[in-house]
């Protein structure tokens, strides 16, 4: 298996700066928070751990992209920028947008937090393929 290492480290730092400015008040945040019914206060309280938990689950993303990249430029004798982030989309709708959408319709999550949601998953994910493709 193929990993880029130094691109699975780009791509982590790349998903937390998706991830602050998605979820900030001049991206997301506001509709997020009222979405949720999550105060700005709570978010800040919980902030510490919350990054924890942001930083390995980016790193886990980061490293399975890497190694999914690597995989699929290894088996296509590709190893292009396009391929990256179609592995990134496949990633996505396979993986990502699939268990938020059921988790969501069945928890009777607001379909406008689904798409915020799954949105900035998807753009995370295309971000990080992006950087590992640059590689």
């Amino acid at each position: 298996m193929e990993i880029d290492w130094l691109g699975a480290v780009l791509a982590l730092v790349a998903g937390m700066v998706v991830a602050m400015a998605w979820y900030s008040k001049r991206g997301f945040g506001l509709v997020w928070w009222r979405l949720t019914g999550i105060t700005p206060e709570q978010s800040k309280q919980a902030s510490p751990r919350n990054l924890v938990q942001l930083l390995v689950a980016n790193g886990v993303t980061a490293v399975g992209l890497a190694a999914a990249v690597g995989t699929t430029a290894k088996a296509t004798g590709d190893d292009g920028v396009w391929l990256a982030l179609l592995v990134g989309l496949v990633a996505w709708l396979a993986f990502s947008a699939s268990t938020l959408l059921q988790h969501n319709a069945f928890e009777l999550k607001p379909p406008k937090l689904t798409l915020i949601n799954s949105s900035y998953q998807l753009v995370l994910f295309l971000a990080m393929s992006l950087v590992i493709g640059l590689l």
